[in-house]
């Protein structure tokens, strides 16, 4: 977040006891409980700016959940076993590298309901900051609670709530179905919006905390996951009717520092250079492995052949998205042939391709320090992450309609226009989901969990991957549409449950 979030009170980095992994955050985390603290307006501060402290974290939104987008059929990873398994649906949930992501999650909705429980009782001097304090709370632990719940529960069983009244009561059952966990999201965002500003009404030192419209938006997508068709239409026009975002007009600008905070903006994880400590490593993650020895780039993620040759060659988002053999970028100051000469990439390299979206900050003269982090272990940039943007409601909407049997001409031409591509007519669902697909390319919005959603997962991870070359880098794979349209609770969270916790189903 901005500079209000780098210094954490010192009551609260005093009182702060070390995180561990138990169930729904045995230990308290964050904001302390104790009868010494949530006394006063600047505890409440200081206890709701210790939600945003984990989207730094690199389990959260560094590589985290990507991890599990890794199984989709955009992406291939260098050689490492983890990935491996992930690829393949032969995980366990104890996997090193995504076992955390549930723990922390669960960690940060505790921090938002010490907010929640605390908040109401405390005199404030300003009664729109009480308001506006409680609704961030609320809106972030939606937020988690959602990316949870959809990779977690399904018919069968959902994800546990923690009793918000009674921080004690940690073995807390699974819900009996998912459906439970949405209705519970959508309650909170619905208060979250009702108690929040609009994000013009921030001032510049206050941007990167939740607002109205981006509550709004999650309820969009939460109600397009539970296939409420109808509520994910209502929601998007709320957020296309409020007049605070539109889409920007160049694709390509979308990924720049200097439009953070455009138009387009929803939601992202806000970054920085300044503390070493604070930001998404998330640009870092995508770029080629050892950065050709500018900057330690960690190679984690590259473009599969598949994701290239979706794109219609005048597509303008293909050279904004992807770097190909021949095409030229700025990297540290100057012109560079991507896969040519000194710039020929790493063996690690899976694909043979780079994600282009997230490099802009690598571009400028002598950019460590003021547009990267010269913590080349903490690769974070000056550019902001996107979680959730304004394309998005785009797209939600137009498949909200098409599931309504619906026209979804003008939405999909919105995105299609901006792209540099001709209107469509009588667009379908496979329009929609090839338009997804270019346009969040290498982005959080979970391909794999699009295409599971669809019921597509299946078919489509039968079918082999391939290098730019057109080598195959992974054969078909198997994906059990009963067993793998969820991912398996991490074992150390059930062993600590006292049966409150069990396995998915097929794991």
């Amino acid at each position: 977040m901005k500079e209000m979030f780098k210094n954490i009170s010192l009551l609260i980095a005093a009182l702060v006891i070390t995180s561990c992994n138990n169930l729904l955050d045995v230990t308290p985390q964050g904001p302390p409980t104790s009868n010494s603290f949530w006394k006063t307006q600047e505890d409440a501060i200081a206890g709701v700016n210790a939600i945003y402290d984990l989207y730094s974290d690199d389990d959260m939104y560094g590589r985290g959940f990507f991890w599990l987008n890794n199984a989709s059929d955009d992406i291939g990873t260098k050689p490492r076993a983890n990935a491996e398994r992930i690829k393949n649906f032969q995980v366990d949930g104890n996997e090193s590298d995504t076992k955390n992501i549930w723990a922390k999650h669960y960690q940060v909705m505790k921090r938002c309901n010490d907010a929640i429980r605390n908040i109401p009782a405390i005199t404030f001097r300003d009664e729109k900051l009480k308001n506006r304090l409680l609704g961030e709370a609320y809106f972030n632990h939606a937020v988690m609670h959602l990316e949870l719940a959809y990779r977690y529960g399904d018919s069968r069983a959902g994800i546990p709530i923690q009793n918000r009244e009674d921080p004690e009561d940690i073995y807390v059952s699974r819900t009996q179905n998912v459906s439970e966990n949405y209705a519970y999201i959508i309650a909170d965002l619905k208060k979250a919006a009702a108690l929040l500003p609009n994000f013009s009404q921030y001032a510049t030192t206050d941007y990167g905390r939740a607002h109205k419209s981006a509550a709004w938006a999650y309820l969009v997508r939460t109600y397009l996951y539970a296939k409420e068709w109808a509520n994910a239409e209502s929601y998007a026009d709320t957020v296309i009717n409020s007049g605070q975002h539109n889409l920007l007009k160049e694709f390509a600008d979308v990924f720049k520092t200097a439009n953070n905070w455009s138009k387009e903006y929803i939601w992202s994880v806000s970054s920085s250079v300044s503390n070493t400590s604070k930001g998404c490593i998330f640009p870092g993650v995508v770029l080629e492995d050892k950065g050709w020895g500018f900057y330690n780039g960690w190679g984690n993620f590259y473009p599969t052949k598949e994701l290239f040759d979706t794109y219609d060659k005048d597509d303008k988002r293909l050279p904004a998205t992807i770097l190909k053999t021949g095409d030229t970028f700025m990297f540290f100051g100057e012109e560079r042939v991507f896969n040519v000469g000194k710039f020929t990439v790493s063996s690690s390299n899976r694909t043979g391709y780079q994600f282009k979206k997230y490099m802009e900050p690598f571009g400028y003269a002598n950019p460590v320090g003021t547009y990267v982090n010269p913590n080349g272990d903490k690769p974070s940039t000056t550019l902001n992450v996107p979680l959730l943007r304004y394309a998005d409601i785009i797209l939600m909407k137009a498949e909200a309609l098409l599931m309504q049997n619906k026209s979804a001409d003008t939405e999909i031409n919105m995105i299609r226009n901006r792209a540099g591509l001709e209107s469509i007519s009588n667009a379908t669902m496979k329009d929609l989901k090839r338009e997804r697909r270019c346009e969040f390319a290498g982005e959080w919005t979970d391909r794999h969990w699009d295409l599971v959603r669809w019921g597509d997962a299946e078919a489509t991870y039968a079918k082999p991957l391939h290098h730019a070359d057109g080598k195959v880098i992974y054969e078909g794979r198997t994906f059990k549409p009963t067993v793998h349209h969820v991912w398996p609770i991490p074992p150390d969270e059930i062993a600590v449950s006292k049966g409150a916790l069990w396995q998915n189903e097929g794991y």
